[in-house]
């Protein structure tokens, strides 16, 4: 059911960043769920993690790992190997030392990942197995099949890919990411991975991709679950023959973030694209506000407001439910009487009320659209701030009561 999401892009090989997919068979026979990403020697690496305080223990042993030298990366699906204590870490570490092995190098070197049910021992076992193949199917054009390889209730996979050129030089951005719910992430998204030839030195590069996260995968919500095992990775492969980046600032570095930002935005959107039941893709936008964090507040308050979601999944321009989530959004001393509401560009309320020119027909004929636009002026200050979001739908529903059937 994703909404405006279609095959994937052209993604562009990265040198020095190569991707293999095998089966283990966590879930189901013959599925491709196990991704060995690597890096070409002397990489940087840079990640953001989740702050759920039950983080995986794959996420425990990759913060720790994150500063490298980091030469590979182990992916499972159909198994979040979270909530499963001490065992559940001894069994992440067993497969990175298994492909540490297998690679010829130290297991330090290996950061792991893992996506799925919660609360369930890793299948060490069947990951080992799979490793092999994974290792002799590692190539640079693999993007596009490790997108698949690595979704869970994701319907379609999910990339982007960016090139520019610096003089003379090509320099590529290309990224892939999975989640379709329990996305509200509280860092970056559900599992992401974003790599780049350029050179980038490891302090400017975390800098680059918090900034990215705090733009993208952390301005998504589908449900307002933080995950257990959100991690965003991004690796410069420095085989690009430019000079280093070693600060923030100059014309290479503004073309790379650039790059960064827009492959980060077109994954972290299509996670919202994909979402669990979604018919609606929905951008609700605050301006106006005193301060950011009070227009994060209320954007939110409207996408995690079930009257509202599940109004824009019947298409019913229940404006009401907008103006009481944004009254309850906790901002000190709003004044009402300034708050301008709008469905698309439809004004639906002012000062206080409905607007004078407002129609039940107008509000209509926006909210049977399948992009809808909710944009809501404070009129406090020059903040803004904008996320992305979904409907609610009776397919979620289904969805996550036959979860783990």
């Amino acid at each position: 059911m994703a909404v405006g999401l279609g095959p994937l892009p052209t993604l562009h090989p990265v040198p020095g960043f190569e991707l293999g997919i095998a089966s283990a068979g966590i879930k189901r026979p013959g599925r491709k769920d196990v991704v060995v990403m690597r890096c070409a020697e002397g990489s940087t690496v840079a990640g953001v993690f989740t702050l759920n305080a039950f983080c995986a223990a794959p996420v425990i042993l990759s913060k720790k790992r994150v500063l490298g030298p980091v030469r590979y990366f182990l992916t499972n699906t159909g198994n979040a190997n979270a909530g499963t204590g001490e065992p559940g870490l001894a069994a992440a570490e067993r497969t990175c030392a298994k492909l540490a092995e297998l690679a010829g190098v130290d297991a330090s070197a290996v950061l792991p990942f893992s996506t799925g049910v919660i609360g369930e021992p890793l299948p060490v076992e069947k990951i080992e197995a799979a490793l092999g193949d994974a290792l002799a199917d590692l190539s640079d054009g693999n993007w596009a099949a490790a997108a698949t390889g690595i979704m869970t209730t994701d319907t379609l996979p999910k990339g982007a890919s960016r090139q520019f050129v610096h003089d003379g030089v090509t320099v590529t951005v290309t990224g892939i990411s999975k989640g379709a719910g329990m996305i509200k992430p509280n860092m970056a998204t559900m599992l992401g991975y974003i790599a780049t030839d350029a050179k980038v030195a490891q302090g400017v590069l975390q800098d680059l991709l918090r900034d990215a996260a705090n733009k993208s995968f952390n301005r998504i919500t589908i449900d307002g679950d933080t995950s257990t095992n959100d991690c965003c990775m991004l690796v410069a492969t420095g085989q690009a023959a430019l000079p280093e980046v070693t600060q923030a600032s100059g014309e290479l570095f503004a073309a790379l973030k650039q790059a960064v930002l827009e492959v980060s935005m077109e994954v972290a959107q299509a996670i919202v694209r994909d979402g669990e039941g979604a018919t609606k893709f929905v951008t609700v936008q605050v301006n106006g506000g005193g301060t950011y964090q009070e227009c994060l507040d209320v954007a939110y308050a409207v996408a995690h407001s079930p009257l509202i979601k599940t109004a824009l999944f019947a298409s019913d321009p229940n404006w009401g439910r907008i103006l009481a989530a944004v009254g309850r959004a906790g901002v000190p001393q709003l004044d009402v009487s300034k708050i301008d509401v709008f469905l698309g560009d439809v004004c639906i309320a002012s000062k206080g009320g409905r607007a004078a020119t407002y129609t039940e027909g107008q509000g209509a004929a926006v909210m049977a659209r399948e992009e809808i636009g909710i944009r809501i002026e404070l009129g406090r200050g020059g903040c803004s701030e904008t996320i992305w979001t979904t409907d609610l739908s009776h397919e979620y529903v289904k969805i996550n009561a036959e979860y783990r059937t």
